[in-house]
């Protein structure tokens, strides 16, 4: 998080030049300009005051603006790929983890496989967008072929793995997350 550029915006969104947000929280106006510059950082205690001065707490200014984002870009995009089980995640929404719910888009390479997840609370979808995969539900297994879906309550060991000769694409979501 720039906490730099967050707090200018605060100040602007306040109608408050440096000096004035400086005269409040009774710090010089050189300061601020470098906190809002990254080139400083402000104990807690200042950030606290500084926060209070421009309407906002400590709580509200890290209760990050990604909670409100409705859009996500390519940008937003986090990527990991998994060269032993031969599969590559892309997290699709950022800080997911902390909603209700947590979509990634997986692909598997031929032989590819997911991590086995244990039995939890909750459901998880899947939307085949290429290729097919097995789904492996506790004793069972299914095929599931492109634009194909699976939807099951996660109170079983499961995971994927694509057992054909070319890469398959998986739209997975859990709740609650679990990747």
């Amino acid at each position: 998080m720039e906490i730099g550029s967050k707090l200018k915006r605060l100040r602007m969104k306040n109608n408050l030049t440096q000096e004035e947000l400086a005269d409040r929280c009774e710090l010089s106006k050189g300061f601020i300009s470098q906190i809002e510059r990254d080139l400083a950082s402000p104990s807690i205690s200042t950030l606290s005051d500084l926060l209070q001065c421009l309407g906002t707490d400590l709580k509200d200014f890290f209760n990050d603006a990604a909670d409100n984002d409705v859009v996500f870009t390519k940008e937003d995009v986090f990527i990991k790929e998994n060269k032993e089980d031969l599969n590559v995640v892309n997290w699709i929404v950022p800080n997911s983890q902390k909603h209700d719910m947590e979509p990634i888009i997986i692909t598997l390479l031929p032989q590819g496989i997911s991590y086995m997840d244990d039995p939890h609370d909750g459901e998880e979808f899947g939307f085949v967008l290429s290729g097919s995969i097995t789904l492996y539900l506790g004793s069972e297994k299914f095929k599931v072929k492109k634009h194909e879906s699976f939807y099951y309550k996660a109170n079983q060991s499961h995971y994927i793995k694509n057992n054909g000769k070319s890469n398959a694409t998986v739209l997975w979501v859990s709740t609650p997350p679990s990747f």
